[in-house]
């Protein structure tokens, strides 16, 4: 019976479960399954947390396939930053608010304005408060739906409540709390004086679930979770982490050198460091990381959610797409890509804007545009990570949008750095079955070994320009909250 490690990875638009080899470190199999998302013209983002766990198990049951397999032990990764309310059963209280829910501006200062501005903020918990957090998250909901706060009895992260079904412990690990807004990433411990800001009345303790190390066996699957997903009870589960946090252990982003860049829903700069790693302007999010170091993270919103919102627009295949990104689109035509918001740079109720629009630009050049804003977005969240002290020299490109040719060439030119796009499968959902190997075996496993391609950025590339132009159009969106 082969021996494999199971990884999870609950994202905003389906789950992965990839089954990994713990001798080659290859993905030997591969399971999905689609969620629905509930989004509103107000900037609500939601998903009932039900949906999560029969995705699940649709996509352990399309990876296993009916085959026997030696499961040594189970890693989930989840979307961070979402609010899970739990009743006195643990029943979900109502669905979860996500990442991307931009309803919570208003308590982002609220709240901020109670713990003595931004600058006092940061030295709490290391974070701005922004409208992505968790924290916001709840004082949204005792503010708005104080019914839904009152019967909340305990509250987690996505991948938390994942892990409460599997194993029916109530625990989290530091990477992924460290994305809540309520959590000092210096001093890896909840902040009781956030805490206290959002509510200084509820039982913090009580809550919100205690703290495990990431590297280590948070429970075993129960026997109703095996049953329901066709395993063997028993199997180890890990403490897992967020999203981000697992795709940097898939990659290999577990020691300083590398920076990883991810062209998902949303688009992520990351990059490991052995100590906390703060911007002092708070724009790079400073988090630990999910084997015990720290990880600078810098995150857009829009990233393939805008791509994939033109090219449906235009009823294009990805290839037409691709196509139109390496033609090099039209001339000034540029595009800011805040169909939802921005949270690098912090514009929650900014829009998406074209400028420099003539006749003569066909559907390639509004394709390019979108492509080529949403690359200078990422561009701008790397510089946000060198100010928290990440000195980027090379790029691994991941995520959904790195299997283009095109886009990855332009991310190259645009970043002006070497980009390496390594063949990894499911990065997240891989990064969550490496540490849970990891937890189990007690010593870091290594990567497949794996071809990749590598682009250089090609001299002369007119993008200084269209770089001036996504600046202006930044400052006027902080102006004037386009």
């Amino acid at each position: 019976m082969r021996r494999v490690f199971l990884g999870v990875d609950c994202g905003t638009q389906s789950t992965k479960v990839v089954l990994r080899d713990p001798a080659t470190g290859a993905v030997v199999a591969v399971g999905r399954a689609p969620h629905e998302l509930i989004e509103r013209d107000d900037g609500t983002r939601e998903q009932d947390p039900a949906w999560w766990i029969d995705a699940l198990r649709s996509a352990v049951r399309d990876a296993v396939r009916g085959e026997q397999f030696d499961i040594g032990g189970i890693g989930v990764s989840g979307q961070q930053h979402g609010l899970v309310c739990l009743d006195r059963s643990d029943r979900p209280v109502r669905a979860a608010k996500l990442w991307n829910d931009t309803t919570t501006a208003r308590e982002c200062v609220e709240l901020t304005s109670a713990l003595g501005g931004e600058s006092r903020v940061l030295e709490l918990v290391g974070n701005l408060m922004l409208p992505g957090y968790t924290a916001p998250k709840i004082a949204w909901l005792a503010a708005r739906e104080p019914d839904a706060y009152a019967r909340t009895v305990r509250m987690c992260l996505p991948h938390d409540y994942l892990n409460l079904w599997l194993t029916a412990q109530f625990v989290t690990e530091f990477g992924d709390a460290s994305g809540t807004a309520y959590f000092d990433i210096r001093a890896r411990r909840y902040s009781d004086k956030v805490l206290a800001a959002i509510d200084n009345r509820r039982d913090w303790t009580r809550t919100l679930p205690p703290l495990a190390r990431s590297l280590s066996v948070v429970g075993m699957l129960r026997r109703e979770a095996a049953e329901s997903l066709g395993l063997t009870a028993g199997i180890p589960v890990s403490a897992g982490g967020g999203d981000n946090m697992c795709a940097a252990i898939g990659c290999g982003v577990v020691s300083a050198g590398p920076v990883a860049v991810s062209l998902g829903t949303s688009g992520t700069v990351f990059a490991y460091r052995g100590e906390p790693a703060v911007d002092p302007v708070g724009e790079a999010a400073a988090f630990c990381d999910s084997t015990g170091g720290w990880l600078p993270l810098a995150a857009t919103l829009n990233c393939t959610s805008a791509t994939e919102w033109v090219r449906e627009l235009f009823a294009m295949d990805h290839a037409e797409v691709d196509a139109a990104v390496a033609s090099g689109g039209g001339a000034g035509l540029t595009f800011l890509p805040y169909l939802s918001g921005e949270r690098t740079p912090n514009r929650p109720l900014a829009t998406g804007v074209f400028i420099g629009m003539r006749p003569s630009h066909g559907r390639d050049a509004i394709v390019y545009a979108v492509v080529e804003g949403v690359t200078f977005g990422l561009r701008y969240a790397m510089d946000a990570l060198r100010r928290a002290g990440v000195a980027p020299t090379e790029v691994t490109l991941i995520g959904g949008g790195a299997a283009s040719d095109a886009w990855a060439q332009l991310c190259a030119d645009v970043f002006e750095l070497p980009v390496v796009r390594p063949v990894i499968v499911e990065a997240a959902a891989s990064g969550a079955a490496r540490q849970a190997q990891w937890a189990v075996e007690g010593k870091r496993p290594d990567l497949a070994t794996a071809p990749s391609r590598r682009f250089e950025p090609r001299p002369g590339r007119e993008l200084h320009e269209a770089a001036e132009r996504m600046a202006t159009l930044r400052e006027i969106a902080g102006a004037n909250r386009i």
